[in-house]
């Protein structure tokens, strides 16, 4: 699995959210919604503490993570994370590995 934020969605998260020092952006399966690859489930976000990440990516001082918990929503996908400036707020391309 490999886990990309575009510059427009680091961008986004830098203004939005506050971290703590050790702190990152969690991505995770959650049940209701949607994503283009699953029915009944589309992609969380929190401001968390990593524990036993399945995949860290480190982007302009801000760490985004999967858990190895969540790796079953995420299997045989790459997730980029981009931003939509209509909506403004992230959106979610899962890529066929």
């Amino acid at each position: 699995m490999k886990l990309t934020i575009t510059p427009q969605a680091q961008e986004w998260f830098k203004r939005e959210l506050e971290l703590a020092e050790g702190q990152g952006i969690k991505f995770y399966g959650k049940v209701y919604g949607k994503t283009q690859v699953h029915d009944g489930f589309s992609v969380g976000m929190a401001v968390d503490f990593p524990e036993n990440p399945l995949i860290e990516e480190k982007v302009a001082d801000q760490l985004f993570f999967v858990e190895e918990a969540d790796e079953w929503f995420f299997k045989g996908y790459d997730l980029v994370v981009d931003y939509d400036a209509k909506l403004d707020e992230p959106k979610y391309e899962f890529n066929q590995i």
